[in-house]
């Protein structure tokens, strides 16, 4: 119950603000231009509260799936009067400017959200800045079956040169069943390598079977499984052996003790930059998802932490949204191609799940980088040429500048009406692939 109430206060102050800041855009480019607005809204529906200052009433709907700005004059079908206070009295820069004012706004959202992140606190994986290099390999994996070993460095992934785990990542996110060329230098030898990633879990997120070369380091001990406290080994140890066999990755040393059972092991780690052996009995530990596994009892999750001046965190905020854009679109571009499953969009349930995880993490950084991304998303999803979208009416206003002249009301009326019916079915698409993802069982239904 604690989570489920976590999660809807998370996902209300995260969609809450995105909407207030997507529709403030149209209503200061509205107010700019002269046009009257009548009502701000934040959700849809029957009006709960709010209250009327000048022309505008400003309201809390009932369905807090959205928002809008309602202008004077605004909807092409109803009658207009000319008055100068309409919005189709204006002209068509100034509508386009209007329309295009809540997008830019989540943009510019995004960006200062995430250089604030950057200047706070910027907590992510150490491995996923460095350089390529596999640390561990699954049996009967995509990466198995191509011959990719523990070791190998990838120099090229597509057409990326010597790149991070940071650019691997994504490119094969959108590389869901489909062959992914890869160069991998080994022993000093440069191979090339074909992988085709396999699509897994609910969220069917492709997964290639290889693992980052990360550094075991103890962040923390497991009181419940006190294995490797009682033998002496502490936090900030490096553990770089098991039994004499090399581990370079959290997955290769679970493997190596899933073999060892409950035999004693001998624990190899850096401690001050020499190296110790402990002898470890490892413990069979029933996890959280209900798994049980032999285990010696540490938590391995070494973290990098940003702190950067406002300049490169600006900097750097705007290069990383550049890619998170282009991804996006990329992402959207398989998915029209069928080359990338659409379970793995997320909607109104998968970001409460979301905003949820980021709220229980420690500090507010977490969910203020999760808001960016929300943000940027919704801007961009606003700017697809889709009717009743901004990108829509962005559209249609360049159409009729080329043109020189308003397209019949007739032909508006009828494309609305098909877009409207498109994106509920969008919409109930997005939310049943949510539902799959939270009710076990659901997408095995007939």
């Amino acid at each position: 119950m604690q989570d489920f109430i976590i999660n809807v206060g998370a996902v209300a102050l995260v969609l809450g603000v995105m909407i207030l800041v997507h529709e403030f855009g149209h209503y200061a480019a509205a107010k700019l231009f002269g046009v009257r607005v009548e009502v701000f809204s934040i959700g849809f529906g029957k009006r709960l509260l709010g209250f009327k200052k000048g022309d505008t009433d400003y309201r809390i709907a009932a369905i807090p799936l959205g928002g809008y700005v309602k202008m004077s004059g605004e909807n092409f079908s109803e009658e207009h009067s000319g008055a100068p206070y309409e919005f189709m009295s204006h002209p068509r820069w100034q509508r386009l400017i209007i329309a295009f004012a809540g997008p830019f706004m989540n943009i510019v959202l995004a960006i200062g959200l995430l250089t604030g992140v950057f200047m706070v606190r910027y907590e992510h994986p150490v491995y996923l800045d460095k350089p390529a290099v596999i640390g561990w390999v699954l049996e009967n994996s995509p990466a198995a079956k191509a011959g990719f070993e523990p070791g190998d460095r990838i120099v090229r992934i597509g057409s990326l040169t010597n790149p991070t785990w940071e650019d691997v990542l994504p490119k094969v996110w959108l590389s869901s069943n489909q062959p992914l060329q890869v160069t991998i230098e080994r022993n000093g030898q440069t191979l090339q390598k074909t992988i085709v990633p396999e699509p897994t879990g609910p969220d069917q997120i492709p997964t290639p079977g290889w693992l980052p070369d990360e550094p075991n380091v103890v962040t923390a001990l497991d009181s419940s499984v006190d294995a490797a406290e009682k033998a002496g080994i502490k936090v900030g140890d490096t553990v770089v052996a098991v039994n004499g066999q090399p581990v370079k990755s959290v997955q290769a040393m679970i493997r190596v003790l899933q073999e060892n059972k409950t035999k004693p092991a001998a624990v190899t780690v850096v401690r001050s930059g020499k190296q110790q052996t402990f002898t470890v009995t490892p413990q069979l530990s029933k996890l959280p998802d209900g798994e049980e596994r032999y285990r010696i009892g540490i938590v391995s999750q070494p973290m990098h932490i940003d702190k950067l001046p406002f300049a490169k965190a600006f900097s750097k905020s705007l290069d990383e949204n550049r890619k998170n854009s282009v991804l996006i679109l990329e992402l959207v571009e398989k998915m029209i191609q069928r080359k990338v499953s659409v379970k793995q969009m997320s909607g109104p349930i998968g970001i409460a799940q979301a905003s949820g995880d980021a709220a229980r993490q420690q500090g507010w950084t977490p969910l203020l980088a999760l808001m960016s991304a929300i943000s940027l998303n919704l801007a961009i999803f606003n700017l697809f040429p889709i009717p009743i979208l901004d990108g829509g009416m962005i559209l249609m206003l360049l159409v009729e500048s080329v043109r020189r002249r308003d397209i019949s009301l007739a032909v508006k009326e009828r494309i609305y009406q098909v877009a409207y019916v498109l994106l509920i079915l969008f919409a109930v698409m997005v939310i049943y692939n949510d539902l799959t993802k939270a009710i076990p069982g659901l997408q095995r239904l007939p």
